[in-house]
């Protein structure tokens, strides 16, 4: 029991980690914990749209610690383009620190499912990658670019990044979000 108390006062470190998105309607940042609970309800949400039979608990349970890593090294918007190797190396170190903390079948169960979101191989891991970078593009739909005006983030940078994985996971949330990225390069939301 130790063990499990332990690994969950170590997580609630996430809710400090501040990502670079703001909330809707509010003057604050959203932090890691919050992004990760909003996209497994987003997730569960798009279930009929998924493209192939997902087992949906698996895809929630991914998006519940894909983030965990960012306790130790923070976070890095989605629309960075350069030096995902060693943060991807940095984040497995610290998410097997974490998951450390668990007892090792515990642990080892819950570094899997970081492993298996990482990897993007499984249907399950495709569409939480979908939901994981649709999430941002909806929050900075709903803030007329917050983020990416303030970062200098162009339409193309933001296409590039999330048009790949999202189209992959998830055709059809793609196919709604690449019209309205449209009508938000119209609507000058990008930075550059």
């Amino acid at each position: 029991m130790q063990a499990i108390v332990d690994f969950i006062l170590e997580v609630d470190k996430l809710k400090a980690v501040t990502r670079k998105i703001r909330l809707r309607g509010i003057d604050r940042h959203e932090n890691s914990a919050e992004h990760s609970w909003q996209l497994a309800l987003l997730a569960t949400s798009l279930t009929q749209y998924a493209p192939t039979d997902i087992d949906m608990d698996r895809v929630v349970r991914m998006l519940l610690v894909h983030d965990i890593g960012e306790i130790d090294t923070g976070d890095t918007m989605a629309f960075v383009e350069d030096g995902w190797e060693a943060r991807k190396a940095a984040e497995l170190a610290a998410v097997r620190r974490i998951f450390g903390l668990l007892p090792a079948s515990e642990g080892g169960l819950l570094l899997a499912l970081w492993q298996e979101f990482d990897e993007a191989l499984t249907p399950e891991a495709v569409f939480a990658h979908a939901v994981d970078r649709a999430m941002p593009v909806l929050l900075n739909l709903a803030n007329q670019g917050q983020s990416w005006r303030e970062n200098g983030i162009s339409h193309e940078r933001v296409v590039r990044r999330v048009g790949p994985p999202i189209e992959a996971g998830c055709p059809a949330l793609w196919r709604y979000l690449e019209s309205r990225l449209e009508q938000a390069r119209d609507q000058d939301f990008f930075g550059a």
